[in-house]
């Protein structure tokens, strides 16, 4: 993010949302609305002054709930730009930022600004969500000591709530045990189908830190199995087992606390020798994965893009163009598209960049036009191809269909419906494939 910050061609819209788009490839028409600050960019310089006299403390969401902040504040270290904003659900007016601030950065009466931009091409990367676990579900929400493997990574950060110190929320005790539990909301037919992908390797990592950083701890690992299918993730793998992390391949029933010591303790189906343990641990962590981000929906209905079952925006090809998608022009990556490691969602991205630079750098971009066609004088404009076709290609226009070829995927489903037969993908007529099949037979 600093490194495209200091790049002059390109523009950093931050603390903004995208409020509508219209018009097509080569010639996209995009609104987007800039929220305020209440902090002037060009005038602060990140010091953290207003921060440190401001009164109001609230709860960090870049530390999950784990950490708290000021109502001024700086969302995550390194932000682009480093620039202070003001939380003015939590403010309480009572002006010290203003009084602390040198450089007078400090603006209440700053307003949304909404920005028109003219674009070429554009690419979905909204990334996705952490799944959040029901309140109740292994004790989540309930128990001070469960927490989730992303809470567990901004513990293990330096520049986390505790500066990279693993301590039981409850007493700030160090754990001598932790037991992690997999698939937490996924691969289920109650919940999420899919698998997330990710969790199986980022238990691991964080059980091999905790050993780093605790040395005599004891991590269990119970799961249904491990999915080590990258690079080098088998490896991985077998030195997390070296290193004497234990996988319990088992179903976690209940989980209960002692309220006197804030201790857990787990029922576990040993699934491979069937017997039924109990497990006492400091500290449960559950692995739970990736899902839509909260404005994936809004952003898909905006643009007039598929979303597959799982949620997520549905590529136009999963195999040949697995960054494209149905709309020309519009690209998608990492997990907007689905759940994928960080090697996947780099690789991606970049070849939805060259997909951009080879479409907007060419001038002129030529398709094989094998679209819908529409014999105007027979329409009788019942708009049954305007419902039916799935790339928004299709619109009745004084009482007439009229096919916007750029959109047009060629697909057909206008011309199977037509009640009139007039309309028919080029090349593609019912007599052409007739004669086809008649000289089959001949």
């Amino acid at each position: 993010m600093l490194e495209v910050s200091r790049k002059p061609e390109i523009e950093l819209l931050t603390y903004s949302e995208v409020e509508s788009v219209e018009g097509g490839i080569g010639d996209f028409r995009v609104r987007v609305r800039r929220k305020p600050r209440y902090v002037r960019e060009e005038a602060c310089t990140g010091c953290g002054a207003c921060a440190d006299v401001c009164p109001v403390f609230a709860p960090s969401e870049f530390d999950l709930g784990l950490g708290s902040r000021k109502a001024i504040y700086q969302f995550f270290p390194q932000a682009v730009p480093p620039t202070f904003m003001i939380d003015m659900d939590r403010c309480i007016m009572c002006g010290l930022c203003e009084k602390a601030c040198v450089r007078d950065a400090i603006d209440f009466n700053q307003e949304e600004e909404v920005v028109d931009l003219s674009v070429g091409a554009i690419v979905v990367a909204c990334g996705g969500a952490a799944y959040e676990p029901r309140v109740g579900e292994y004790g989540y929400g309930r128990y001070a000591n469960v927490i989730t493997q992303f809470q567990l990574e901004r513990l293990l950060s330096p520049n986390g709530p505790t500066a990279g110190e693993v301590v039981r929320p409850s007493d700030g005790r160090k754990p001598k045990r932790v037991v992690m539990i997999q698939c937490v909301g996924f691969r289920s037919l109650k919940e999420n189908q899919y698998c997330s992908n990710v969790c199986c390797m980022v238990a691991l990592k964080n059980a091999m830190l905790l050993k780093q950083h605790l040395g005599d701890v004891e991590v269990i690992v119970c799961y249904t199995d491990i999915r080590a299918s990258g690079k080098d993730y088998e490896e991985f793998f077998m030195q997390a087992r070296e290193h004497d992390v234990v996988f319990l391949r088992g179903r976690v029933g209940d989980v209960i606390e002692d309220p006197e010591t804030g201790n857990l303790t787990l029922t576990v189906e040993d699934t491979l020798s069937g017997r039924v343990l109990e497990l006492e641990a400091d500290l449960v962590v559950l692995s739970t994965g990736v899902v839509p981000s909260s404005g994936l929906k809004e952003i898909s209905d905006m643009l007039k893009l598929e979303r597959s079952p799982d949620g997520f925006l549905r590529e136009y090809h999963s195999r040949l163009a697995p960054t494209d998608t149905k709309k020309r022009g519009i690209f998608v990556c990492g997990d907007a598209q689905g759940p994928k490691a960080i090697d996947v969602s780099v690789a991606q991205g970049k070849a939805a960049a060259a997909s951009v630079i080879g479409l907007i750098s060419a001038g002129e971009v030529e398709f094989e036009l094998g679209t819908a066609v529409v014999e105007s004088e027979r329409c009788s404009g019942c708009g049954m191809c305007e419902m039916v076709c799935s790339y928004n290609a299709v619109s009745v226009e004084e009482g007439v269909a009229v096919v916007n070829e750029l959109a047009c995927r060629g697909c057909g489903k206008c011309a199977a419906v037509c009640p009139s037969k007039v309309i028919h993908l080029r090349r593609y007529r019912e007599r052409q494939l007739e004669a086809y099949i008649d000289n089959l037979f001949v």
